[in-house]
């Protein structure tokens, strides 16, 4: 039997999970494997949240939820946003969402028609430029450059060439670690506004700031869509638990399609997630670790002879430029795996015009584990 396949499913695939795919093949077959590829946490979720896990499965019915999450959890999420930014946002802006994931389906979904033009930063998060392309939505790719980072004069140039209707940044940015200045987002807000082009801000790797306060965009216009989740700093991606500051117009739409496309966000996942804002002790120890694996690849990566491509000012990644081993960063990453048994990502996944030259490494293990890692490519490379 002949079965028809659509156009959407051609979707590009996302190479990181390729190769740990791959590295989870070869760990199988009993080798010892050291991945850089896949930006999680090696750390599980903090106590609290476990504790309150096994209470929800112990005493309650578990059971849907309102589309948009529970009152008790988006309650927190707004508290925190008064305690972290100094942002008040009421509760009826807020939803909980099956990870950010579900969060940029639901923005792309309710803020885009097929066609609008949407610009992105490259090199970006892959699934930002697959999931629109599924919808019929037209990317605009506009490269960083010498900031590292998206400007408000690139922007605005992109916009001027032909009319664009939303924007898309995350800052902390994977796969660079870089942060968009604080006068540098402002900037880039004011001109989306005074525009009339919608701002998404993916905020997924706040609190993971190294050398800057965190920056929220709400802070700068409270009509912007921001997306966040409990996945990094909070160290809870299989959880599949995150959320999205949404404008006042734009809660029912978002609510709406929610509630067809996932009846509602995982119960237990959301009632445990209401004690991950106050782990914050135990968390900001495991970043410091972060700081420590940055420390030591911010020095060794250069004499490896990777040129790091971004600042590192945040979340757990190097970006690096590898073109002096290599003009094929896929076959670099197949045979340092195979050969060197390291596990990282090929540029390709972020930038589809130069991402041949690059690799991406999470930093996110043990420092054991990235000490070895970096003697291992260090002796593979000879």
């Amino acid at each position: 039997m002949s079965v028809s396949l659509s156009r959407r499913g051609a979707a590009e695939p996302f190479h990181a999970m390729d190769v740990l795919a791959e590295a989870n093949r070869l760990r199988a077959a009993g080798h010892d494997v050291v991945s850089l590829a896949v930006g999680q946490p090696s750390d599980p979720a903090p106590r609290a949240v476990r504790e309150a896990a096994e209470r929800a499965l112990r005493d309650s019915n578990v059971g849907y939820t309102d589309a948009l999450g529970i009152a008790p959890l988006r309650r927190a999420i707004a508290a925190h946003y008064l305690d972290h930014y100094g942002v008040e946002v009421p509760q009826e802006r807020i939803a909980v969402t099956t990870g950010s994931s579900a969060g940029f389906n639901l923005a792309f979904l309710a803020l885009f028609d097929a066609g609008d033009r949407v610009a992105i930063a490259s090199p970006g998060y892959p699934a930002y430029r697959n999931i629109m392309r599924v919808l019929g939505i037209d990317t605009v790719e506009i490269e960083e450059g010498e900031e590292g980072h998206l400007t408000a004069a690139a922007l605005e140039a992109a916009h001027r060439e032909k009319p664009l209707k939303g924007v898309l940044f995350a800052s902390p940015a994977n796969p660079t670690g870089a942060i968009i200045p604080a006068g540098e987002l402002r900037a880039i807000v004011s001109f989306a506004a005074a525009a009339g082009i919608s701002v998404i801000s993916d905020e997924i790797y706040h609190r993971l700031a190294y050398d800057a306060p965190d920056v929220t965009a709400l802070s700068i216009d409270g009509d912007v869509t921001v997306i966040n989740s409990f996945s990094k700093y909070y160290c809870m991606t299989g959880w599949r638990i995150g959320w999205m500051v949404l404008p006042q117009a734009l809660a029912r739409q978002v609510e709406r399609i929610a509630q067809s496309l996932y009846i509602s966000p995982p119960a237990v996942s959301q009632v445990a997630a209401v004690e991950a804002f106050g782990a914050t002790a135990g968390l900001d120890a495991i970043k410091q670790r972060y700081r420590a694996n940055r420390d030591l690849l911010m020095r060794r990566l250069p004499e490896l002879g990777f040129r790091l491509a971004a600042p590192m000012d945040g979340a757990f990644y190097a970006y690096c430029d590898v073109s002096r081993h290599t003009n094929d960063s896929m076959d670099f990453a197949r045979r340092m795996l195979a050969e060197a048994h390291v596990a990282a990502t090929p540029g390709i996944d972020f930038d589809t015009r130069s991402g041949h030259r690059f690799m991406r490494m999470s930093y996110a293990g043990s420092p054991a584990e990235i000490a070895e890692a970096l003697d291992r490519i260090s002796r593979w490379l000879g």
